[in-house]
């Protein structure tokens, strides 16, 4: 042999190696695990284990999601039960907080036990690793030897009864009466349900105060036992007394839907109207215990005034109001007429005057900026001034500064020049005063309308420049030249010189619109444009603004 040949391993080492790979097929041929590696566990509490033991299937909907790790009995101190520790394999994942586990048992050929998981709504929460499922949420099968020893011979003889007695419910009559009860179960199991869902109270606690209270009513009927006999044995005698009125309790009974129908809205009302009960008695509960104090206090008075009605007292009272008796019956029977005045006056001050008064002028060239009652009282102000014609703002004053191309003969020897050519007059003259109907009552009339149509203006004249151009113009020109040098001598005393200017020459449309810019006249400027389109041969002056 050569020295730097290398040596193979020993037969024993090659043994280990053996025995290893061995061990460890064998392993996972039994286990079917990888070792080391954490898996996801849940735990169920049940009340019988029902020789579920480790290895036992896990199973979601017949398909193995697991298998029983662990099983052990409740902890100290806890009710007879088991707690069954699986382990979940990644496709029955994941498990929900609601989910059920049921214990099942397998078929003939499988035998034992396997659990029966469901794993709950999806919108529920998921279980963590270790969590368990609650006890309420699993089931335990039945043995048979459970069903025997629960049927003993007196519940089988008990049972027996009650075939029979059913039996006997579903041959007619019960039969028809039993098919005549089913179209009001839907009504009845969801009144029940909102009964149930009452019980649980408005906020917490509720439902915890009536179970209490509950109790003290049962402790109290257990407290009188002969008096709980009595009520029993009455209601024996109660329940054969109907059942002798059988008919017509039919005959009430098949009135109580109608009756319930018509109560459902006052006992609705009466519901709604139970907050603002409470509230009145907890406002009037002070004014009732401050009561009997009042009252004390009140019987001095009362001592005093039982005095005044004494015999003595009333006698005297009584010739006082002898003669004024007779004068207040007088006067109440000549009042009736009167207040039947008063009556028709306010009728009338509510049904046409105080209507007419909330009208406006319906005027598109002037329109009014109030009603009746607040336009016609404005020229009142200025009856007893020198200008007769006044608003809240002032007496109005008119000043013609230019003697008018318009002449109109207003009659009785009175003429009127405008500037302007006049449209028509609105409202129109009358042709005469209203008729007075004083037999016919003013409530029965109608609100006022104050619609007008415009009538014709006035009759026309011939002007004195239409007559005589020429000289009209002469004069016109003599009187600018005068009217010019005024009106400078006017603008420098208000110290209005650097704002204003006068020219013998014609204005136009800008210079108008300037001076009315400065001194914030532009609607009032608006406005003149806007009449200008109605008169004659004026439009397109007004629409380029000259």
């Amino acid at each position: 042999m050569r020295r730097n040949q290398k040596r193979g391993l020993s037969n024993f080492a090659w043994g280990m190696i053996t025995l290893a790979l061995i061990a460890v097929v064998t392993y996972f041929g039994f286990t079917k695990e990888i070792p080391f590696q954490h898996h996801f566990t849940i735990k169920a509490a049940f009340k019988s284990a029902n020789n579920i033991k480790p290895n036992s299937f896990v199973r979601i909907a017949g398909v193995n999601v697991g298998k029983v790790t662990d099983v052990e009995p409740m902890g100290k101190g806890q009710s007879q039960g088991a707690v069954v520790t699986m382990r979940i394999d990644d496709n029955g994942l994941p498990i929900h907080t609601d989910a059920q586990a049921f214990i099942r048992p397998r078929i003939f050929l499988e035998g034992n036990f396997f659990v029966d998981l469901r794993p709950g709504t999806p919108s529920a929460p998921k279980l963590g690793d270790g969590d368990t499922i609650s006890v309420q949420n699993t089931r335990s099968p039945v043995q048979l030897d459970q069903i025997l020893t629960s049927l003993q011979a007196n519940t089988r003889h008990n049972l027996q009864i009650l075939l029979e007695e059913y039996s006997r419910a579903l041959t007619p009559p019960g039969s028809t009466g039993y098919n005549a009860s089913i179209p009001w179960w839907e009504p009845a199991y969801k009144n029940s349900a909102i009964v149930n869902q009452a019980t649980l109270g408005l906020k917490e606690g509720d439902l915890q105060g009536y179970i209490r209270e509950a109790g003290t009513v049962a402790a109290a009927l257990d407290a009188n036992p002969a008096q709980l006999q009595s009520l029993i044995t009455d209601f024996n005698t109660t329940a054969a007394a109907f059942s002798r009125s059988q008919s017509s309790l039919s005959q009430t009974v098949a009135e109580l839907p109608r009756t319930l129908r018509a109560a459902q809205p006052a006992l609705d009302a009466l519901n709604r109207s139970f907050p603002a009960v409470r509230a009145l008695v907890s406002d009037f509960r002070p004014a009732v215990r401050s009561s009997g104090p009042a009252i004390d206090a009140s019987m001095p008075f009362i001592k005093q005034a039982r005095k005044l009605i004494s015999k003595p007292e009333l006698r005297g009272l009584v010739a006082d109001l002898v003669p004024t008796v007779p004068s207040l019956g007088a006067l109440n029977d000549a009042s009736v007429p009167l207040y039947n005045q008063v009556r028709a006056a306010s009728s009338c001050q509510n049904g046409v005057i105080l209507p007419w008064t909330k009208l406006t002028v319906p005027d598109p060239n002037f329109p009014a900026k109030h009603d009746v009652a607040g336009e016609a009282p404005q020229p009142l102000v200025g009856l007893s001034g020198e200008g007769r014609s006044s608003s809240p703002n002032g007496y109005w004053f008119r000043v013609d500064l230019t003697p008018g191309n318009f002449v109109y003969n207003l009659g009785n020897g009175q003429f009127a020049t405008r500037a302007l050519p006049l449209l028509g007059t609105n409202p129109p003259k009358a042709q005469g005063r209203p008729p007075l109907r004083p037999d016919v009552p003013c409530e029965t009339q109608g609100v006022p309308n104050l619609k007008t149509t415009p009538g014709s203006p006035p009759q026309r004249v011939q002007s004195a420049a239409e007559a005589d151009p020429k000289a009209f113009k002469a004069m016109w020109d003599k009187l600018s030249a005068k009217a010019v040098d005024g009106l400078r001598d006017s603008i420098k005393s208000h110290g209005l010189g650097k704002d204003l200017s006068v020219s013998s020459e014609p204005a136009t449309a800008g210079d108008i619109a300037g001076v009315a810019s400065r001194f914030d006249h532009n609607d009032q400027l608006n406005r003149v444009r806007q009449l200008l389109q109605n008169v004659p041969g004026a439009g397109a002056a007004a629409g380029s603004g000259k």
